[in-house]
């Protein structure tokens, strides 16, 4: 893997499975280590996954236990959809099996899920509220996010990851309850970025109340808005300068 910071405008395209598997594990470690830097990991909480390139009910995802700062390439785990880990040496998360499989299951589309307790998203989360569109890079949430409204505690449970994703349906973010957000992507650029800035507007939204009353962006303008910048390719473009970063400053995350 190269380490300059050439800027591509659309996601790469592959030789073989196993250049498709070996990018997509160096996306999912720069993730980790970026959801570190921006404070997004609290003890062994949070996970972010992608569907296998191969094996299409497979899924890679963190190893339970291991601080996101720390994940490189090679540490993360294969995970079948019996919740077995079929490559890698330490166990997964069973929390992170329950909510991602189903969301998987549900969604073929999706090839990455992102979900941490970021303390703007989970703040946000406990008022059991859509984002509203207050701001342009709110917009690219518009009709495009829903609730998960039923916490009943750490999700160990299937058929609790079962309803999350029928919550979530065709939508790219959901917003758990009293838990915190989960955001699925095409690439895990693309679920990675749409976490990173649905916390910023989380934030926004909770400052913007907290000193008055927000203006609404009226729903023509938010639509268009939305087209500008909530479509999948903006999802992954935005990620990239995000990706360049973080790989200059930790090379290592690709070992």
């Amino acid at each position: 893997m190269t380490t300059d910071t050439k800027v591509s405008f659309k996601p790469p395209v592959f030789q073989s499975i196993e250049e498709e598997r070996q990018h997509l594990k160096e996306k999912l470690a720069a993730a980790f280590r970026l959801f570190s830097k921006f404070g997004f990991d609290e003890g062994v909480a949070g996970h972010i996954t992608a569907r296998d390139p191969e094996h299409k009910d497979h899924f890679w995802v963190n190893p339970f236990g291991v601080h996101f700062s720390l994940i490189k390439a090679s540490d993360l785990i294969l995970c079948n959809h019996d919740g077995e880990v079929v490559e890698g040496s330490l166990p997964v998360n069973r929390a992170a099996f329950a909510i991602h499989s189903q969301v998987h299951a549900a969604r073929p589309d999706v090839i990455a899920a992102a979900h941490a307790h970021s303390v703007y998203g989970k703040t946000w989360s406990s008022l059991g509220r859509l984002l509203d569109p207050i701001t342009q890079d709110a917009c690219a949430f518009y009709q495009d996010h829903s609730v998960f409204d039923d916490y009943t505690g750490v999700v160990h449970d299937l058929e609790e990851g079962r309803r999350i994703g029928i919550a979530l349906g065709d939508k790219k973010a959901c917003i758990l309850r009293n838990h915190g957000l989960l955001t699925v992507g095409k690439s895990v650029d693309e679920a990675a970025w749409w976490f990173i800035t649905m916390e910023r507007s989380c934030q926004a939204q909770l400052m913007a109340e907290s000193a008055g009353t927000p203006i609404i962006i009226d729903p023509a303008t938010a639509q268009t808005t939305y087209n500008q910048v909530g479509t999948t390719n903006a999802g992954w473009f935005q990620f990239q300068p995000l990706w360049n970063r973080i790989v200059k400053e930790q090379p290592d995350l690709l070992g």
